[in-house]
């Protein structure tokens, strides 16, 4: 994961909404566990919609996926990775990463090359183009569920981590290939 952001970052700006954390423990205490349900299901719409939100934003703007434009992005803070760099810090499949960078490619945003000291390795690079385009798009480029994740302080991870992972074990359906695919894409 990379380094959290800090409150002088571009992201820090964004206006809170939602009530105080103090407050809204007080309102919870006492509440009812169908009440507290359907918060937690409001909270979990709320952030998928934000997040489908900004995704179109990019999408109009850039004529990007998210998930395109947030490979754009770990490219520009890691220039020359591997697609298996990549892959990994993404959180997806090698095949999705090099789809990814295929369609990039074709639009002039990125630049596979081989190069010293093993002629075997493939390195990919934004382009100018590339570099121009992540500067004029939404932000944040890695998308909002990735950046609050990373902003949020280790053991609030940590209990999210725990707690998402206790509702799948209560969900009746799962899907672990979908661990694998990005927010962005369909």
């Amino acid at each position: 994961m990379t380094s959290k952001k800090t409150p002088g970052t571009a992201s820090a700006g964004r206006q809170r909404t939602s009530t105080p954390p103090a407050t809204a423990r007080k309102a919870r205490q006492g509440a009812s566990a169908p009440t507290v349900a359907l918060s937690v299901l409001q909270h979990l719409r709320e952030l998928y919609r934000v997040s489908q939100a900004h995704f179109q934003r990019i999408e109009v703007r850039c004529g990007l996926s998210g998930a395109q434009l947030w490979a754009m992005a770990e490219l520009n803070a890691r220039p020359g990775s591997t697609v298996s760099e990549l892959s990994k810090v993404l959180s997806v499949h090698l095949s999705t990463a090099s789809n990814l960078l295929d369609r990039l490619e074709e639009k002039g945003l990125v630049r596979r090359h081989r190069g010293p000291p093993d002629q075997r390795v493939v390195r990919v690079t934004l382009t100018p183009d590339g570099e121009s385009m992540l500067r004029l798009a939404p932000k944040p480029a890695e998308g909002i569920i990735q950046d609050a994740l990373q902003r949020m302080p280790d053991d609030a991870l940590v209990r999210l981590e725990r707690d998402l992972d206790a509702l799948l074990q209560h969900a009746k359906l799962r899907s672990r290939p979908a661990t694998m695919m990005p927010l962005a894409d369909p």
